[in-house]
């Protein structure tokens, strides 16, 4: 019913009915209401049952919002606008045919026309984008500990709820773009809002300063984040380390020490004892050799 009454609107049509609606793209914030702007002239006196209104979709021609009859005509709206479209109906008779869509979701972006006819007719197209910011950035780095310089080190950069997809920009710490040995990949939900991820792989100098720039190419730059990471030139062991080191080299030159003593006391006692036996040997030779001498008679 609404393609047999477009047509006949387009018979109708002619200079005298004029309508409005902005050249430029307009941007729509995902989750927000937004006002897509028409306005017709050429018309001096009408009765509001004279007008009508429709916005379609331009590519599939798909209804998203029809007005005639001095009220909304809704039975042939796309399901997806249902309950989120309305016009301006104070406003109609002084030539504001706006549209207000709510709750703005990234699949409404596109091309819409406005269609006006007061006794005559005429048309206009415009085109919605939609655009949600991303979170901060955030840049985190391996775990890696006691870093040097000429190490390699992967630099990750996430953000998340945006749309479009993002611009990112990798600078180190004088502002010089670094392009080589990067990689982003951009992920969209069910919502289609996508979640960015850049990876930057560098080559580490002493205290280097990187920074990831996220730039939304309909809201302009949203934010950056840096990071600096100190690398030493020579790596040493932690002090704990060191004094376990002294604690074992002193406990094994003590027990070297007392093996040492341990063996000369030994020494001395094995050579006491011995000196003790040969001696208690002679005194009992001594003895033995006294009782002979007595035992034997004397000549005369």
């Amino acid at each position: 019913m609404l393609a047999l009454l477009l047509c006949a609107l387009l018979a109708f049509h002619n200079d005298a009915l004029e309508v409005h609606v902005p050249e430029s793209p307009v941007v729509a914030l995902f989750g927000t209401n937004a006002v897509l702007n028409c306005s017709f002239s050429g018309v001096s006196e009408f009765n509001l049952s004279d007008l009508s209104v429709f916005w379609q979709l331009s590519d599939t021609k798909r209804t998203v919002h029809s007005y005639w009859q001095s009220r909304d005509q809704l039975t042939d709206q796309d399901d997806r606008f249902a309950n989120r479209t309305s016009l301006y109906p104070d406003q109609l008779m002084s030539g504001n045919a706006s549209l207000l869509l709510k709750k703005v979701r990234v699949a409404d972006e596109g091309s819409y026309s406005c269609f006006v006819r007061v006794q005559t007719y005429s048309t206009g197209a415009m085109l919605m984008q939609v655009a949600a910011p991303f979170s901060k950035p955030l840049v985190t780095w391996g775990s890696e500990s006691n870093l040097k310089p000429g190490d390699v080190v992967a630099l990750t950069c996430v953000a998340y709820g945006g749309y479009p997809e993002a611009e990112v920009l990798w600078q180190d710490g004088a502002g010089r773009n670094l392009t080589d040995n990067v990689t982003i990949s951009q992920v969209a939900n069910e919502e289609g809002l996508f979640s960015v991820k850049s990876i930057l792989t560098v080559i580490l100098e002493p205290n280097s300063t990187y920074n990831c720039r996220l730039t939304n190419p309909l809201l302009g730059e949203e934010g950056q984040a840096s990071v600096t990471i100190t690398a030493q030139g020579l790596v040493f062991p932690p002090l704990a380390l060191w004094l376990t080191v002294a604690l074992a080299v002193c406990l094994l030159a003590l027990l070297v020490a007392l093996a040492a003593v341990c063996r000369r006391k030994i020494k001395e006692s094995c050579e006491e004892m011995r000196a003790e036996e040969e001696a208690k040997e002679l005194e009992e030779a001594k003895e033995l050799e006294e009782a002979k001498s007595a035992a034997t008679p004397l000549k005369s």
